[in-house]
């Protein structure tokens, strides 16, 4: 079957590591099911794996992709949840918990096969392609912003990093939550995307709000760090899930964290359940998926050049069809 995978390990020039060809179709296993990808979308780990990320080079060739949308071998229509081992099903009982590509072939192929546990029904109202967004990225955010946060309609929220798959999630669900949503991005055309996607306000990275959030949604890391810090409440909540510009601040504000009360708190991913109430959320609210392209799965290196250039606003997507 035709994929996308990685063939080696490139720390510096993480692209030179993907390939497009012939993998072998998955083999059929007690407890699991063989999906047809029909839509898939990337991540920044898929990036993060061509470099080593959570990717051993004695797992290569592997797969990449952890989100998918497709149909299963009963002839459903089916998302995927692509945290393998969390609960012990189709796994055994101790094995740790992972993201699919990091030990299991993952979705950027003809055919994935996972867990029948975390075969999901594809709600009606959603394409293949705006279904194949939300297991990661949206999910992510989801439970950045209702589990971790904590945050109620009327509060205010900061999104760093707006243009990003997870940034651009945490503004539309927290607009439909009724959330006051500020945005920040060094690109003007994506602070004004941001804010027709609902934010109340975009600004440059470092600029001072109207008043201070009740919450930050941290993904950017270093360059934002102290920016996040110093816009939130005292006991705001600041809520991160990745570092895409390195995780070490050259200012932590410690003083300001403790002084302030604020919390500080990472996030992973979300369970199966969250990702069952986002599936709802967007079925039932209209609620959709921000798609920067979707292209077809041969021109899986031309998705993965615009992601690592960070030229996308919204998920990019890879369609068999």
């Amino acid at each position: 079957m035709f994929a996308a995978y990685a063939a080696r390990i490139d720390r510096d020039h993480p692209l030179d590591g993907l390939e497009l060809g012939d993998r072998p179709t998955p083999t059929a296993r007690p407890g699991w099911t063989t999906v047809q990808v029909k839509a898939a979308s990337l991540n920044h780990h898929d990036l993060w794996s061509l470099r080593g990320v959570g990717l051993a080079e004695d797992k290569l060739p592997m797969i990449l992709g952890c989100d998918a949308a497709g149909i299963d071998e009963e002839g459903n229509e089916v998302v995927l949840h692509s945290v393998i081992g969390q609960s012990g099903h189709g796994v055994g009982p101790r094995e740790q918990r992972s993201i699919l590509t990091e030990k299991y072939q993952g979705t950027f192929a003809e055919q994935v096969t996972v867990p029948t546990w975390n075969v999901l029904p594809k709600p009606k109202e959603l394409s293949f392609a705006e279904a194949a967004c939300l297991p990661t990225a949206w999910l992510t955010a989801y439970r950045m912003l209702f589990t971790n946060a904590g945050v109620r309609p009327g509060d205010s929220v900061l999104v760093q990093g707006a243009g990003g798959g997870v940034a651009t999630a945490a503004i539309v669900l927290g607009r439909a939550a009724g959330l006051r949503v500020y945005a920040v991005s060094r690109d003007e055309a994506k602070r004004k995307r941001a804010v027709e996607l609902g934010a109340v306000e975009a600004v440059e990275p470092g600029a001072r709000l109207p008043h201070k959030v009740d919450a930050v949604i941290e993904t950017v890391g270093a360059a934002t760090w102290s920016h996040s810090v110093k816009s939130l409440r005292p006991g705001g909540s600041l809520v991160i899930s990745g570092a895409t510009s390195g995780d070490r601040p050259s200012h932590a504000e410690l003083t300001r964290i403790f002084f302030l009360e604020l919390k500080v708190v990472g996030s992973t991913m979300g369970s199966k359940d969250e990702l069952e109430d986002l599936l709802s959320f967007c079925a039932t609210t209209g609620v959709r998926p921000v798609i920067d392209q979707v292209l077809p799965l041969d021109r899986a290196r031309d998705a993965f050049t615009r992601l690592a250039a960070g030229d996308q606003f919204g998920k990019i997507v890879l369609s068999t069809e």
